[in-house]
């Protein structure tokens, strides 16, 4: 913490020095200022910034768990006031130009080409500038402090909608409030140093070191298609094919198109295939009513959409993707039909969410150039693919794949086949564990507040109500068909999933689960207590936190052992991307390591104990804690 202190002070001192030296600093900003670039600007006399879109400024530093440690916390309220200045630190989000001129973070927007002219010139015309806090008898805009007239809402309401937010897993939103307000009642030399103390203290704890390995290194990497085999040459998707119109087929189709691919959408009937278009269309027309997008532009999308029942357009495909239903019947059956019609290099990827890769691929002609494409929903807003190997599938194959993620612009994990791959595996724990608890005598709103407590966005029988308890039961079936080890059966949740389904609850698709629904929104179903009464005695809610935490990151590390996963930041990514894994750990494994293995081992030994074998580690994950092997090197 120390260094960490020293050197965000070096920067705060440099940029004192530039303010302060009696010379008048203009800066042209042509492009992107987020970040300590946004605070070097803010540490001279004039702003101009350039009129293009592209060109956006901002401070960041909240969604990697930091706040702005280059001066941000105190010239940007000093400057446009702390109602202004403030959520843009707790948001981190971008401003664009306009914005930022309304605001008052810039003096003038303009043309690329006239921005160093404009700079030079406001140079020459105040030779004696001086910030405005520097100025004797500055009082910053709105005011400070506990009598402020904002103080109520931005500190006292604001750090309880803080503390809802964050359920005090992420340290940087409540850092940031308390250095603008501490700070900002102080001279800014000394708010500059304070503000420093809480950059190192933030920098020196563990969420800023998950939330950057894994959302800013990691997926940097991954987006840049980190996984892609070596020597394949770069391919590019013009005409795909795609296997079911249904919400995921036609979300896959939404996407392609977007990103300028020709697309024929298939589904077995005229009907289902106009429906699945007609879909897109309603997708595109909101996104043109809430300005996301031009008429033109829509409309030049939904123009690249096939809607068919015709096999035989899809020749000339590069690509086909099936998003059929989880049965191997059909997909064996569209899968022939494709093939039938496609040409020797044209790749076919599964959409499958469980069903095992290599077996699927048996029913193309060319297993090499079949793979997995495990996209979520809803496709147009979920950024992960989860991609699936097969045991013959060929680097090429994989090559040409993740280009084809690269092209919609989606973070890629590469996994090897298993039953549920990665990402349902792990999802299946949470959900199973939820009703587990529930089959225990847990009451059904303390488990759902434990897990958001945990900092899951829903709660595991609300998430179950939306992917419905049929679906679950399906699983289950097919897991005793394919004759597959004791523990993908998933034993615990089946009770209360064959309970629910005898009551004619499937979820939110039948209009009843563990939730009612109406109109005015959802509740948990009242019912609930009569078909699974509560104990006597409830358990703490932060051991029900440890449980959802410990039972997905277990699960992980089995996934690890048995060579599903080979990259323990395609762990990462695909927990928090795919599965909701609260980003303040880093994903499941950066959880672990968060702990430290030998604790995580210890606390699965105590869930053991009281809950039975499923939270057992097995010895290949207690003699890597025995021996200090970290899963990130």
């Amino acid at each position: 913490p120390v260094q960490v202190y020293e050197t965000s002070q070096d920067l705060s001192r440099l940029l004192r020095r530039l303010e302060t030296c009696g010379k008048p600093f203009a800066v042209a900003i042509n492009g992107l200022a987020l970040g300590g670039g946004l605070e070097v600007c803010l540490g001279c006399h004039y702003r101009v910034l350039s009129d293009s879109p592209k060109a956006v400024v901002g401070l960041p530093e909240v969604k990697v768990g930091l706040l702005p440690g280059g001066g941000g916390t105190q010239r940007l309220p000093r400057l446009i006031g702390i109602q202004k200045a403030l959520p843009l630190m707790l948001d981190g989000n971008p401003v664009a130009p306009p914005q930022a001129l309304a605001l008052g973070i810039i003096h003038a927007v303009l043309p690329q080409a006239e921005l160093v002219p404009a700079a030079r010139a406001w140079v020459l015309a105040n030779p004696q500038a001086q910030q405005p806090w520097d100025v004797k008898g500055f009082k910053l805009p709105g005011g400070a402090g506990a009598m402020a007239p904002h103080a109520a809402d931005s500190f006292g309401a604001g750090s309880s909608r803080l503390m809802r937010a964050t359920r005090r897993n992420y340290p940087a939103p409540l850092a940031i409030s308390a250095a603008v307000y501490e700070g900002t009642q102080l001279p800014i030399d000394t708010g500059l140093r304070l503000e420093s103390k809480h950059f190192a203290t933030l920098l020196a704890g563990p969420v800023a070191r998950n939330l950057t390995r894994t959302l800013f290194i990691n997926k940097g990497a991954a987006d840049k298609l980190e996984r892609r085999p070596a020597g394949v040459p770069k391919a590019k998707v013009t005409k795909l094919g795609v296997l079911g119109a249904g919400m995921m087929g036609a979300g896959i189709a939404q996407v392609a198109a977007a990103a300028g691919i020709q697309v024929v959408l298939i589904d077995s009937t005229p009907q289902q295939a106009e429906q699945g278009r007609a879909r897109i269309a309603a997708a595109l027309d909101k996104a043109v009513a809430r300005k996301q997008l031009s008429v033109e532009r829509a409309a030049t999308q939904l123009a690249l959409v096939t809607a068919t029942t015709d096999y035989a357009l899809l020749a000339g495909a590069e690509l086909v993707i099936e998003a059929v239903f989880e049965s191997r019947e059909i997909k064996r059956e569209v899968t022939s039909k494709a093939a039938a019609v496609l040409g020797p290099d044209a790749i076919f990827a599964s959409n499958t969410s469980t069903l095992p890769i290599t077996g699927l691929s048996a029913a193309w002609p060319r297993p090499a150039q079949f793979i997995g494409l495990h996209f979520f929903s809803p496709v147009e807003r979920m950024p992960l693919v989860e991609v699936i190997l097969g045991k013959d599938t060929s680097p090429q194959t994989l090559a040409h794949a993740l280009d084809f993620v690269g092209q919609l612009r989606k973070t890629p994990i590469v996994v090897n086949d298993s039953p549920g791959f990665f990402t349902s595996r792990v999802f299946g724990t949470f959900v199973d564990e939820g009703m587990a608890m529930l089959q225990e005598g847990v009451a059904p709103a303390l488990i759902e507040n434990a897990a958001r407590l945990a900092g899951m966005p829903v709660g595991p029988l609300a998430v179950t109500d939306e992917v419905t308890l049929d679906l679950q039961k399906k699983v289950y079936d097919q897991s005793i068909a394919d004759q597959l080890p004791e523990r993908f059966v998933r034993h615990g949740a089946q009770p209360v999933v064959n309970k629910m389904l005898e009551l004619g609850r499937i979820g939110r698709r039948g209009g009843a689960g563990f939730y009612e629904y109406s109109e005015s929104g959802k509740q948990l179903w009242p019912g609930l207590a009569e078909h699974f009464p509560h104990a006597a005695e409830q358990p703490d809610a932060e051991l029900l936190r440890r449980r959802f935490l410990a039972i997905q990151a277990l699960e992980t590390a089995r996934c690890v052992e048995e060579g599903v996963i080979e990259h323990p930041a395609d762990a990462d990514l695909g927990s928090i991307l795919g599965i909701g894994y609260p980003s303040w750990t880093g994903g499941t494994l950066s959880y672990i390591e968060t702990l430290g293995l030998q604790a995580f081992v210890d606390e699965c030994h105590d869930l053991a104990g009281r809950y039975g074998p499923r939270f057992q580690p097995s010895e290949w994950l207690a003699a890597r804690a025995r021996a200090g092997t970290p899963f990130h090197a």
